[in-house]
C-alpha cells in the first residue's frame, strides 16, 4: 500500500502514528513525536523531522530503540517476532537461505557483538550482500561501545529512509536508490550488440554466488531496465556474464571452432550503493574491454 504525504498531511493523528509505527522498528513514539509538526512539503521534509525527534531523544530511550531491532539471521527471532518490515529486508539480502557455513559465521559474530556491546548488530541490510555484512561485522566489532550506539542509529536511520520510501509517493525523493546498469558496442561492426544474453551474478566467498539479474540487450545495447533500479546496489562483487559467442555467430561472422571468446565474465565490486555504476562491454571476436562508467 502507498500513501501519499498529501494523505499523510490530512489524517487524523491516530492515522498518522498507525501509518508510520514501523517507519522505526516497533517505535510508534517518533510518528508521534511528529505528527504536530504537519503539514509536511515532502518526503524529505518528513524523514528530517522524525530523524531529528531520534537525535534529540535520550540516550537511554535510542538504546531501547536499538534493543528492539532482531540480531541478523537468527532463526528463532525471525519465527517469533520480526516485523513484516524486517522480515522482508533480512530476506532482500538472502539471510533467509543462508548455508550451514553462512549461519555458523553469522552466529559466531552475532554472540561476539552481543556479548561485547549488550545489544544486536545493526545494519541496513538492503545495501548489503552477505559477504559485506559480514565484513562490516568485523570491522566494527574493535568499537567502543559509545561509537557503535551512534553507529547503531545512523544505520537504523537508513533503514527507516528505505521503509518510508517504499511506503511514501512524493515528488520529492530521498536518496536512497542506486543503478547499476550495462551497455555493449560491437567495435567488430562499430555498432550497438543488439540480442546479447546478459546474466548478473552476485559473488560470495564463503556461500553459493546467486543470480541477480538476467537481461537481453536492445536495438542500442543496452537492457530496457537497469540490471539494479530503483532501490540500493548492495555492497559487494559481482559478476556480469555475456553470451557473445551466439551473438557473432548469428551475425554470421567467422570465428574460430569453438570461438575465442563465448562467454565473457566481468568481474567488479560495488562499494557506494546509492551511486550509479555503469559497466559497459566492448567487444570483437578476439577481443574486449570494459571501464568504469556512471
Amino acid at each position: 500500500m502507498s500513501i501519499t504525504t498529501a494523505d499523510l498531511n490530512s489524517y487524523s493523528r491516530d492515522e498518522f502514528v498507525a501509518a508510520l509505527a514501523n517507519i522505526f522498528e516497533h517505535s510508534p513514539w517518533i510518528a508521534e513525536q511528529v505528527a504536530t509538526q504537519r503539514p509536511f512539503a515532502g518526503v524529505n521534509a518528513l524523514f528530517a523531522a522524525m530523524k531529528a525527534a531520534v537525535d534529540r531523544a535520550p540516550a537511554e530511550l535510542r538504546l531501547a530503540l536499538i534493543k528492539l531491532h532482531p540480531d541478523l539471521a537468527d532463526k528463532t527471532q525471525r519465527a517469533a517476532g520480526l516485523t513484516v518490515e524486517s522480515d522482508a529486508e533480512q530476506n532482500s539480502a538472502g539471510l533467509d537461505r543462508l548455508s550451514d557455513a553462512e549461519y555458523e559465521a553469522f552466529e559466531r559474530v552475532n554472540n561476539a557483538y552481543r556479548s561485547k556491546f549488550g545489544f544486536p548488530y545493526i545494519v541496513s541490510v538492503r545495501r548489503h550482500t552477505k559477504d559485506s555484512i559480514l565484513r562490516d561485522f568485523e570491522r566494527r566489532l574493535p568499537n567502543d561501545v559509545t561509537s557503535e550506539m551512534q553507529k547503531s542509529v545512523e544505520e537504523i536511520c537508513r533503514i527507516a529512509a528505505l521503509r518510508l520510501d517504499l511506503l511514501v509517493t512524493a515528488e520529492d525523493r530521498l536518496a536512497v536508490h542506486g543503478r547499476l546498469s550495462t551497455h555493449v558496442l560491437d567495435t567488430h561492426s562499430g555498432k550497438p550488440a543488439a540480442g546479447i544474453a546478459v546474466e548478473l551474478i552476485e559473488l560470495s566467498d564463503l556461500g553459493t554466488s546467486r543470480v541477480v539479474a538476467r537481461a537481453v540487450t536492445n536495438a542500442d545495447g543496452r537492457t530496457d531496465r537497469p540490471l539494479i533500479g530503483g532501490r540500493p546496489v548492495p555492497i559487494g562483487k559481482y559478476e556480469i556474464l555475456f553470451s557473445v559467442g551466439d551473438y557473432f555467430a548469428n551475425r554470421q561472422v567467422p570465428l574460430s571452432d569453438p570461438p575465442f571468446l563465448d562467454r565473457i565474465p566481468i568481474r567488479f565490486a560495488v562499494s557506494e550503493p546509492e551511486g550509479h555504476l555503469h559497466v559497459p562491454l566492448l567487444v570483437t571476436p578476439w577481443s574486449y574491454a570494459t571501464y568504469r562508467g556512471s
